[in-house]
């Protein structure tokens, strides 16, 4: 006799209710969740994924209200339990949210409270023992050294490791079944395939099913044993993932498939540089950044963290730079000195043939009106309280144009080039889609008419449409306005399509620079290779991730071993690279890397 389905959905659905009317959001959702399946569920931005995977842990909250239907777990519809009667099922129901970096309390260290989780919901583990847990699983989720880890605080973790904190959050109990929306989008590209290993050993260990909601169907179809494709708050297919692929029945899942970026097909994009001659825009020379961190058992005693090590690199005009590398690797510590938000320890960043670090006043100011940041974050990074025009109009009153007109009119000017509709001008920006929230940024960011726009992991928080409209207008815009792009990016798929050159960044260091079409052809570094064989795909890999995908965590920044920092993940180390430090090398016209293989018979990297 088959076992019953952890969970049964039945005829769901959800409405927003407001004063203005009904709308629907879900309607007629039904699926069962078997034991051990991971269902994947895919779709656009605004398709209800993520109201369908709250609704399935009974986290409705008005205005959005249930309609109808039933979720079943143990023969009990949840969505009618009272509060006390729900209360013991936390325990074995987990939910992973898609906002790592507003999920915790930033006052409170990360270890602990995931430690007082645990207590909470299993009252009869001691608090030591709830210590070890947890500090286990942050090395299983593959967070550098998680024992020190443990006691920080949340603004000291990447978005990154966040998302894996919270994943552990998610875990600690052994739940029955978790709730994962869209977990892996804020994760560089291997320590999101390391967590879709995690999901399938969860099912495998631990019998826990797995409902994971996804934008992305290459991710999803590495992983799932269903698909549900939800397309306007219903489901228009079901199927297993190598049919779906293989016969998409659906108009929408069509669209969806026909968005996924190319890599290495006779589709991929073609990105060529512009003519790289004369004074770079950006010089970044032997830049080197440390923080002081105290150490926990030490009264006065501090680790040095080196966030950042002799980091070399020029920036061209009209160029679109990638800097791209996994969460922790400093990729957002070198975005803090190319922006003059810190200066570095040794070397210097020079811009327009001067030393950043040495403007002041005016020139400092001027500094700041040429080179802009768009962020992460969409949902935090616009104040909710002020309107979507004055929000835009911020930065030009800090640089003097003191006319309410003429603040207005550049203002609605930029609304208009960026894609918002002048109707929002004077609405506050909770109404927004992520994508809408990242115009309004990217608007803040135009409205000084900079030369240099940095965007530090600017896409990841969106969905594979999104993105493709936005990377659309970023072009529009160089083309008529001349802007230089640095890209911070985990998405590779993304630097693929849009970035002429690319560094990568190993604890720190620049490891490798390249030209798109050789570093994703013919890189030069084992750990480019790595990065490139865990990219989600419905391509046939040009690497494959069982030559080529990490194992174990990178060693501490705070203690650096001898050599290559690379050498204890590498399977091509030799003795050398545990006692020396490689430097970067010409590998080629296009490109350079960190590595003594290149020294080896024919000066390249064996495939």
């Amino acid at each position: 006799m088959a076992n019953p389905p952890v969970l049964s959905v039945r005829d769901l659905a959800v409405e927003l209710r407001t004063e203005s009317g009904t709308r629907s959001i879900l309607s007629d959702i039904s699926f069962d969740l078997e034991p051990r399946q991971i269902m994947g569920i895919i779709g656009a931005s605004g398709s209800g994924k993520t109201v369908l995977s709250r609704a399935l842990v009974n986290w409705i909250d008005p205005p959005l209200a249930i309609a109808s239907g039933s979720v079943i777990y143990k023969s009990q519809n949840i969505l009618e339990l009272p509060p006390g009667q729900l209360r013991p099922l936390r325990k074995e129901i987990a939910y992973v949210g898609a906002n790592p970096m507003g999920a915790l309390d930033p006052t409170l260290p990360v270890g602990a409270q995931i430690v007082e989780k645990i207590r909470a919901v299993v009252p009869g583990m001691d608090k030591a023992e709830a210590q070890r847990r947890v500090i286990e699983l942050l090395g299983a989720v593959r967070i550098p050294s998680p024992a020190q880890r443990f006691h920080e605080y949340p603004s000291q973790f990447s978005g990154g490791m966040m998302q894996r904190a919270l994943i552990v959050d998610a875990l600690a109990t052994n739940p029955a079944f978790l709730v994962a929306d869209n977990v892996t989008q804020p994760l560089d590209v291997t320590v999101a395939a390391q967590v879709m290993r995690l999901m399938r050993e969860l099912t495998e260990r631990f019998d826990t099913a797995v409902v994971f909601v996804s934008s992305s169907l290459p991710t999803v179809s590495e992983a799932a044993d269903q698909v549900l494709v939800l397309a306007d708050g219903r489901i228009v297919e079901r199927q297993t993932p190598a049919k779906l692929i293989r016969e998409p029945q659906h108009p929408y899942t069509v669209q969806l498939i026909s968005e996924i970026p190319q890599i290495w097909t006779a589709a991929a994009p073609v990105v060529e540089s512009p003519e790289r001659s004369g004074t770079p825009l950006i010089s970044i020379e032997d830049a080197t950044r440390t923080y002081r961190v105290r150490k926990r058992s030490s009264f006065a005693g501090y680790n040095n963290v080196r966030a950042v090590r002799n980091v070399t690199f020029d920036v061209y005009p009209g160029e679109n730079f990638g800097i791209v590398g996994e969460s922790g690797c400093g990729k957002s510590s070198l975005m803090r000195l190319l922006s003059r938000l810190e200066s570095p320890d040794t070397g210097r960043v020079v811009c327009d043939g001067q030393d950043i670090a040495k403007l002041s006043g005016a020139e400092l100011l001027k500094f700041r009106r040429d080179f802009q940041l768009v962020l992460q974050d969409p949902f935090n990074s616009l104040p909710p309280r002020t309107s979507i025009g004055a929000i835009i109009e911020g930065p030009l009153k800090v640089h003097g144009v003191n006319s309410a007109a003429k603040r207005r009119e550049r203002a609605l000017a930029v609304m208009h080039e960026v894609g918002l509709s002048a109707a929002l001008y004077d609405e506050l920006p909770l109404g927004l889609s992520a994508g809408q929230r990242q115009r309004v940024n990217v608007a803040r960011a135009m409205v000084l008419e900079p030369k240099v726009l940095i965007m530090d992991e600017t896409l990841s928080s969106l969905d594979q449409t999104e993105q493709f409209k936005l990377l659309k207008l970023f072009s529009q815009l160089q083309a008529k306005h001349g802007l230089t792009y640095i890209f911070i990016s985990h998405d590779m798929a993304m630097v693929r399509r849009v970035c002429n050159r690319i560094a990568v960044m190993y604890l720190g260091e620049v490891v490798e620079i390249a030209d798109n079409g050789k570093l994703f052809f013919d890189p030069g570094h084992p750990y480019t290779k790595a990065l490139l064989s865990a990219i989600p795909t419905l391509e046939k890999r040009r690497y494959r991730p069982e030559d080529c995908l990490l194992e174990g965590e990178p060693p501490s920044p705070i203690d650096l071993p001898p050599g290559c920092s690379f050498a204890s993940r590498c399977p091509k180390a030799f003795g050398r690279c545990h006692a020396e430090s490689p430097v970067l090398t010409v590998d080629g016209k296009e490109g350079m890397a960190a590595c003594f293989l290149l020294e080896s018979a024919g000066g390249r990297i064996a495939a």
